[in-house]
């Protein structure tokens, strides 16, 4: 058997070995990112409704960001349930919402303290998928 540092064969942790504190705080990190995009994202649905056109930006972009509404909390609950499902929904959404948000804000403006927490979220998923990919055969995540 070839044991890693964190002690886990193949993604499984060991008796009396605990994996590294990274897929737990990660996952944490997931999801608190991912519940407030949640409450930003359902804060305005409630407020405008599902057809709102964002003020006039292209249907694909209202659309996409009304979805969001609905995928964030999917994700999240996917990071618990079935955690690979998770984090591939989780990188998915972030890659696809950075990409559309530069778009919009090259093409109208950028919000920057909302891009910049997004492109930061973008780095941490980068940074952490990997481990957190290894960590998706465990049994449980402590």
């Amino acid at each position: 058997m070839n044991e890693n540092a964190a002690g886990t064969v193949a993604g499984v942790a060991l008796p009396g070995k605990r994996p590294g504190r990274l897929p737990r705080v990660a996952r944490a990190i997931y999801t608190l990112a991912l519940l407030g995009a949640t409450f930003n994202h359902a804060r305005i649905v409630l407020a405008h409704g599902l057809g709102w056109d964002y003020g006039g930006v292209p249907s694909f972009v209202s659309g996409f960001w009304t979805a969001l509404t609905f995928l964030d909390p999917l994700a999240v609950l996917l990071l618990w349930l079935a955690l690979r499902a998770g984090l591939a929904a989780s990188a998915a959404i972030i890659v696809a919402d950075v990409a559309i948000n530069a778009w919009v804000g090259l093409a109208y403006g950028f919000d920057w303290p909302a891009f910049s927490a997004q492109c930061l979220f973008l780095v941490f998923v980068a940074c952490t998928l990997g481990p957190m990919w290894r960590h998706g055969n465990s049994r449980k995540i402590r």
